[in-house]
């Protein structure tokens, strides 16, 4: 009981800043810009004004608090938490397989391991954006693949 408390206290007062999918561990893209940083600003930050206001803060927690209050009761109980708590071990198990297969796609060649050169050939996302085969991604593109995925995601 008490270890679900402490839970739900801590994804209540973090959960507007938890981390963004798709970067690396040190959280930062290849330039060393803090990726996380930025992906907590474009979920938060509405205005669009590159800050983080308080009200927009407050309005973050509150769309949490409507996320994890599943009944509408007005409370997060212990079940809900622990619905929350499983729905984020299953994404993060989906997330763990899709890694694997993607490694076991990687290695072309068979032999276990990914190449720098196995590595950087490999770009499936950037082949399937690139709709017309130019080798560039338009922002047409960019725009078709970010909206599969939003549908994909529901």
């Amino acid at each position: 009981m008490q270890r679900s408390a402490l839970f739900a206290a801590l994804l209540l007062g973090l959960v507007p800043l938890s981390a963004a999918h798709g970067q690396d561990v040190s959280g930062k893209d290849i330039s060393g810009k803090d990726m996380q940083g930025r992906r907590i600003l474009q979920r938060v930050d509405t205005n669009g004004d590159g800050a983080i206001s308080k009200d927009e803060m407050l309005a973050a927690r509150e769309r949490m608090f409507t996320k994890l209050d599943r009944n509408d009761d007005g409370v997060i109980d212990e079940k809900e938490i622990e619905g929350a708590r499983d729905a984020i071990m299953d994404r993060a198990d989906a997330a763990q397989a899709r890694l694997g297969n993607r490694w076991r796609r990687m290695d072309t060649n068979g032999d276990g391991k990914v190449s720098e050169d196995e590595f950087r050939n490999r770009m499936p996302l950037f082949d399937l954006a690139d709709r017309n085969g130019d080798g560039t991604l338009s922002a047409d593109e960019i725009a078709a693949v970010r909206k599969l995925f939003a549908d994909r995601a529901g």
